[in-house]
């Protein structure tokens, strides 16, 4: 079987593409991840996904399109599962670690979530929240791609969600591994797009919306 494996085997043959109405999560882009004070802070594609997400939320807000965000944080060293990323026990509820970055706090997300666990969506509020808004597509944002960005995108197909990942709007502390989990997720669960596709589709859809 020449080419790719998993393209011959049908993988990615169908697009998920863009529904009734988008939703926005933000996946951990707080401090700890996105300020190089901190060890696992300061990745560059990080930094660039950070600022190409502030653009998108300022379309979602103005479109009317709810944004939820979330930060990892723990009340004790016994709410933390079994991490064996050592850095991420530190992140304590109320500690500069836990704070959103900044650029992204600037935007006003509707909603800030406190989470534990990978997903976004795992012992939150979050698909009750899309739900009630009538969400049927998320677009995912936030780091990391391998790790936390990932777990989202399933636990949001899982749900029944349309989901869109803009590619320049997710960052990783290295390239392989964000390339091969976009890629992986791509031809299975999601759309892989950009943050100027996002925000086109999100000005169509309130065009549509707007009369």
């Amino acid at each position: 079987m020449s080419g790719d494996v998993f393209e011959a085997r049908g993988y990615g043959a169908l697009p998920i593409g863009f529904g009734e109405k988008p939703g926005l999560v933000v996946v951990d882009f707080q401090t700890g991840f996105t300020d190089p004070s901190f060890p696992m802070g300061g990745a560059p594609m990080v930094d660039r996904a950070v600022g190409n997400t502030a653009r998108l939320m300022r379309a979602a807000k103005a479109a009317g399109v709810p944004v939820i965000a979330c930060v990892v944080a723990f009340d004790g060293p016994k709410g933390a599962p079994r991490w064996k990323v050592a850095p991420v026990h530190d992140l304590l509820a109320g500690t500069p670690a836990t704070a959103l970055d900044p650029r992204i706090a600037a935007e006003e997300p509707d909603v800030v979530l406190t989470k534990t666990a990978p997903s976004i969506f795992f012992g939150t509020a979050a698909g009750a929240i899309l739900t009630r808004e009538r969400v049927d597509t998320v677009i995912v944002t936030g780091c990391i791609t391998s790790g936390c960005v990932r777990a989202s995108v399933i636990d949001a197909f899982s749900l029944g969600f349309r989901v869109q990942v803009p590619e320049d709007c997710v960052g990783d502390h290295d390239q392989a591994a964000h390339d091969q989990n976009l890629k992986d997720v791509g031809r299975r669960y999601a759309d892989i797009t950009t943050a100027d596709e996002m925000i086109a589709a999100i000005n169509a859809w309130r065009g549509r919306n707007s009369g």
